[in-house]
């Protein structure tokens, strides 16, 4: 009789495909063996019963910014990846900017990744940046490892994070295609936002809606038709992260339709949050692109079970709370940036699977298995199958909860669903085949390798 390290049982597997009720066993971080319906005969150092709830492959946030090195103010590795492993997350992948120095070449990656393996409970990848300063370095930073580029088409806030020129990021993208990478891009449109937001402030015009009014829904679509074009033109794949509307995926699934290799993330504060939540909750709430009102949250839920969007991600940018204070009621100067890495699964579940009868299997896509299949993990990673690693979330959909600060992993403890009343609550989570996450705690384990 085998004897594994681990066995889960009386479980609902869920994949992208279906779900069966079974056990799990896994060893030495890998799923071994699976049943459907009947018990394994076999035995493990541990049990875990799981009846009652669901099993899904541990969800895979490709957009954080953890800010290590030099920001660790703000947040880092350790406190970043408990979060994360509170939420279901089993890896992450952290944007470039944030950390001081910034990950545009490949002595500063070496320095990410030296404190991201010593700190780290989940796995992790890196996004290297493409700047107007390191289009030489994009080939060394892709064969160090790096997921992906990403660019700013407007200022990203950071001083030594600069956003790209139209003719950068031309270049940029030839040479992203030649090596066969990918390019993430945040499109909001400078000349638009600059503009109206100089406009308001001249006016002293600065709530909350004045500045959701500096950053409209075209600015995107101007930005993205024209990172489109430029995609067309250099063979590029493109990834657009943050799409607050739908008016701004239907554009890119034209793109598709055309044959572009061309990929849309949306995030979770724009699926749950509005402009109302802005006004009441203050800095905590703000956000580049900005939260919308409650049609566009609607519209796009509807994208989301019409196929059209391929990736759910926290965009978790978290800030010091004096950084998000709204001081005399001028938004225009707190942070821009949603702490909320460690709540995607709960809104996805809650205002999803509850709330619009998205199916699980459909969460399963969009948080695990399209982001491993687009970044080169899958099968590995993104599955419940023999031999893929043993990334798992165990979650009660009959438990509910009200989230509350002392909840929180992260290393300020905001966010701006703080109070809300979650249906749905992770239990366990699972990494390489270690339990990491148990009954609302970290359990002692050893750091992860990539």
């Amino acid at each position: 009789m085998a004897i594994y390290d681990l066995i889960i049982r009386n479980g609902n597997i869920v994949t992208s495909d279906e779900i069966i009720q079974g056990d799990i066993a896994i060893s030495k971080g890998k799923i071994k063996e699976i049943s459907r319906g009947t018990n394994l005969n076999a035995k493990a150092l541990r049990e875990i019963n799981a009846e009652g709830q669901h099993i899904l492959p541990g969800l895979i946030d490709t957009h954080v910014h953890f800010n290590e090195p030099g920001r660790t103010e703000w947040e880092g590795v350790e406190t970043g990846s408990r979060s994360l492993a509170a939420g279901g997350v089993t890896t992450y992948f952290d944007m470039p900017l944030n950390s001081t120095p910034p990950t545009i070449n490949k002595e500063n990656l070496e320095l990410k990744r030296a404190c991201t393996e010593e700190k780290s409970i989940v796995n992790f990848r890196f996004w290297g940046g493409l700047v107007p300063e390191n289009i030489e370095d994009i080939k060394e930073l892709h064969e160090n490892g790096v997921i992906g580029f990403k660019a700013f088409m407007s200022p990203s806030g950071i001083a030594d994070f600069n956003h790209v020129d139209d003719i950068t990021i031309f270049k940029g993208m030839n040479e992203i295609a030649s090596i066969g990478s990918l390019l993430a891009v945040h499109a909001e449109s400078t000349i638009i936002c600059d503009q109206l937001a100089e406009e308001k402030q001249r006016q002293n015009s600065t709530s909350a809606k004045d500045f959701v009014d500096s950053r409209p829904i075209i600015s995107e679509i101007e930005a993205v038709r024209r990172i489109i074009s430029y995609a067309e033109a250099t063979g590029c794949k493109l990834h657009v992260v943050h799409a607050s509307s739908r008016k701004v995926v239907e554009i890119i699934n034209e793109a598709k339709q055309k044959g572009l290799d061309i990929t849309v993330e949306t995030c979770p504060h724009y699926l749950s949050l509005t402009l109302k939540d802005l006004e009441e909750k203050g800095g905590v709430a703000k956000c580049c692109p900005p939260l919308r009102d409650d049609q566009e949250v609607d519209q796009l839920w509807e994208a989301i079970a019409n196929g059209e969007i391929d990736v759910i991600a926290s965009d978790h940018s978290p800030a010091p709370a004096d950084m998000k204070t709204v001081v005399d009621g001028d938004y225009f100067v707190a942070w821009g940036g949603i702490s909320g890495a460690q709540s995607t699964l709960n809104i996805m579940l809650t205002e999803g699977h509850f709330n619009r009868q998205l199916s699980l299997e459909r969460i399963v896509e969009l948080t695990s298995t399209n982001p491993a299949k687009l970044f080169g993990l899958y099968p590995q990673k993104g599955v419940i199958s023999v031999n893929s690693d043993a990334d798992l979330v165990m979650v009660d959909l009959n438990e509910s909860f009200e989230l509350k600060k002392e909840d929180l992993f992260y290393r300020h403890k905001h966010s701006p669903y703080i109070g809300k009343e979650f249906k749905g609550k992770v239990t366990t989570t699972i990494v390489n085949g270690q339990v990491v996450f148990e009954n609302g705690n970290i359990t002692s384990v050893e750091k992860v390798e990539k």
